[in-house]
């Protein structure tokens, strides 16, 4: 949402993660299952659960850049990334 995600896995201090992307959302449909789908996906690939609500916090910016049910792609994913202030980045 506008005001990013928070991150919450086991005794570990909940993570406070920042909006990605603009705040000027065009479609919001499939979103949520665009952040589930990366964070799961990320976590079956061996990241942290820090790292993988980052990635699924890039994913979930860009899709609702776009009009209606979309898809996310690796280049997208990684230019997002690239683009981020490095304070925001997962380590």
């Amino acid at each position: 949402g506008r005001d990013g995600m928070v991150a919450f896995s086991g005794k570990h201090k909940p993570v406070d993660i920042p909006i990605s992307g603009s705040d000027q959302v065009t479609d919001v449909t499939g979103a949520g299952d665009t952040v589930i789908a990366t964070f799961t996906a990320a976590l079956a690939a061996g990241a942290t659960a820090e790292e993988a609500a980052h990635l699924a916090n890039y994913a979930g910016g860009i899709v609702v850049m776009k009009r209606g049910t979309a898809t996310v792609s690796q280049q997208e994913l990684l230019e997002a990334i690239q683009k981020a202030p490095p304070q925001t980045r997962s380590h």
